[in-house]
């Protein structure tokens, strides 16, 4: 379980403090270009490049985005094998800039079936920026959220600890950001695909039609609106969040 990240800012009112993002649509959209495959994927990096920018000037403080999942390995061996390569070029260009932005690196995920190569950019790449405060990206890489709940509840068991939902949350993979507060989709599908399941159990979800390699922050923005405009009751009704708010208001300090 890694240590809580704490950020060194608070989001406006409007931003979500946590973003998921489920990047979905390089294959379709290098497809409809007459392209192959690795060529969406290489166009959803530079998406994902404008996305953490973009989510860092926001006031976003965690990003996490589904870059790889167990169910993955189904893919043929090319294009796993590329997506591979495709995350270690990516390290290779971009991790002195992630960390002189102060952006923090984690990989949630199962790492015994990577290469020692792409462990090894993994853990340099945690390592080099653990100091960070601005914003943590977690790209989670080989993850799947039923894993993430079976690997939770076995580290609990293995210490004789007891499963509450409080003790397995503690666990999570993502445990060190908390849960999401929107989780974006793109490619038009609407669903999940085992992407955070337990996190997201009060997670304002948002779907785009927009491929991955073509967002960017025009878009980012228009589901930030989406999200301002939601009423988040957590199951309670609406006078008890009103109710909550005006507590948690009174008991700021007053300039």
């Amino acid at each position: 379980m890694a240590d809580t990240f704490i950020a060194d800012r608070t989001p406006p009112a409007d931003v979500p403090r946590h973003l998921a993002i489920v990047m979905d649509g390089n294959g379709r959209w290098a497809k409809q270009r007459w392209l192959p495959r690795v060529a969406g994927h290489k166009q959803g990096v530079d998406a994902l490049r404008r996305v953490v920018q973009a989510c860092e000037r926001s006031g976003v403080t965690a990003l996490s985005v589904f870059a790889f999942s167990s169910e993955n390995w189904k893919r043929p061996q090319e294009e796993v094998s590329s997506l591979m390569d495709l995350l270690v070029m990516a390290l290779s260009r971009d991790l002195l800039q992630l960390k002189n932005s102060g952006i923090r690196l984690y990989f949630p995920g199962e790492r015994s079936h990577l290469s020692a190569k792409v462990v090894e950019w993994l853990e340099t790449a945690e390592r080099g920026t653990a100091q960070n405060r601005r914003m943590a990206l977690n790209v989670c890489f080989n993850y799947g959220g039923r894993w993430d709940i079976v690997q939770a509840a076995d580290q609990l068991a293995r210490q004789g600890l007891a499963i509450t939902e409080e003790s397995l949350a503690r666990h999570t993979a993502l445990a060190h950001v908390g849960d999401p507060d929107l989780l974006i989709r793109t490619g038009g599908e609407h669903r999940l695909s085992n992407f955070l399941l337990w996190q997201s159990a009060y997670t304002e979800l948002y779907f785009s039609d927009c491929l991955w390699p073509d967002f960017d922050e025009t878009q980012l923005l228009q589901a930030f609106a989406d999200y301002a405009g939601r009423e988040r009751r957590f199951g309670q009704i609406v006078d008890q969040c009103a109710e909550a708010s005006a507590g948690a208001s009174a008991e700021l300090p007053h300039a």
